[in-house]
């Protein structure tokens, strides 16, 4: 199992220095990958053009761009360019984002997202090809061709919980991108559900890219308490309070990863036995605090064992 992270979104003039430096670590603690959030600070492929091609050796990775506010045709163009600029690093990871997003924020329609969803890649995966398309969907029209650079295939993951789309994920993508998903579900409902669909399709077995917040500590209270508090309102969006329930789970705190070394390798250990083909840290530890120097000891343990 390949061992990643997420990377910081800090606010200030010099975020970028800063997720630079964050990436540099990873890449020198031999992490395999690490991944750029998209939610309402720095944008993720932007931010991953600029600093992905300053850091060789290590993929970089968007856990996830929102489909509806860009076009497929925006984001493959964009996506390519990201891609030429990391050097051909890049994996992108897209999702539907949550209805208070789309709708209530941003005002676009969140209806038939799974429609929309497979209409966007019959746009997206085709451009990213190097191929023209002429798509003529329920929810979107793409009529057009890209001249942009291309330095191989751009992988692509789809965040997929439910059984619809995590079957599209299986048929359509290289596979899917998890957040707040514990390894029983991931045992018994993800991975069994997008690896029949891979195959059924005639495609390779697909990544499982499990994302978890992780604290290593002496205080499992504390970093307990500090989770609840830190990751609270994922246990209000439907989608994932739905793999909470699945889970057994009261809360996004009793799925994260928390313990001392030897719990919290077990715990990791125990992911990639449910069928996750990657781990990203979400680290969550105070700044500066022996925690987080414990957790980033563990994972460049884990990935130099990997």
């Amino acid at each position: 199992m390949r061992i990643g992270t997420v990377l910081p979104d800090p606010g200030g003039q010099d975020a970028l220095a800063r997720v630079r430096d964050a990436l540099a670590r990873a890449a020198d603690d031999g992490l395999a990958s690490a991944w750029m959030t998209n939610i309402f600070g720095l944008d993720a492929l932007t931010t991953l053009a600029v600093v992905g091609g300053q850091v060789p050796g290590i993929e970089v990775g968007t856990a996830v761009v929102p489909t509806y506010p860009r076009h497929p045709v925006v984001l493959a163009q964009q996506t390519l360019t990201a891609a030429l600029a990391t050097g051909g690093r890049l994996t992108l990871g897209i999702g539907l984002s949550h209805r208070l997003v789309i709708e209530d924020m941003l005002g676009y329609s969140f209806e038939r997202p799974a429609r929309h969803m497979a209409e966007y890649l019959s746009a997206l995966l085709p451009l990213l090809d190097g191929q023209p398309v002429d798509v003529k969907g329920e929810t979107l029209r793409a009529a057009a061709g890209l001249t942009t650079p291309r330095l191989g295939r751009v992988p692509v993951l789809v965040a997929a919980l439910g059984p619809t789309m995590l079957k599209l994920a299986g048929q359509r993508a290289d596979g899917t991108v998890l957040w707040m998903t514990g390894t029983a579900t991931i045992r018994d409902h993800i991975a069994p559900t997008i690896r029949a669909a891979a195959e059924a399709a005639g495609k390779p077995e697909p990544r499982v890219v499990a994302a978890l917040p992780l604290c290593v500590t002496s205080d499992a209270a504390a970093a307990h308490a500090l989770a609840s508090q830190t990751f609270a309102v994922y246990g209000h969006l439907p989608s994932y309070r739905a793999m909470l329930d699945r889970e057994g789970a009261a809360g996004p705190a009793d799925v994260a990863i928390i313990g001392d070394e030897h719990a919290c390798a077990a715990r990791i250990a125990a992911l990639g036995v449910a069928g996750a083909t990657d781990f990203v840290a979400v680290p969550f530890a105070k700044a500066g605090s022996a925690e987080e120097e414990r957790t980033g000891a563990l994972l460049r343990t884990l990935a130099r064992g990997a």
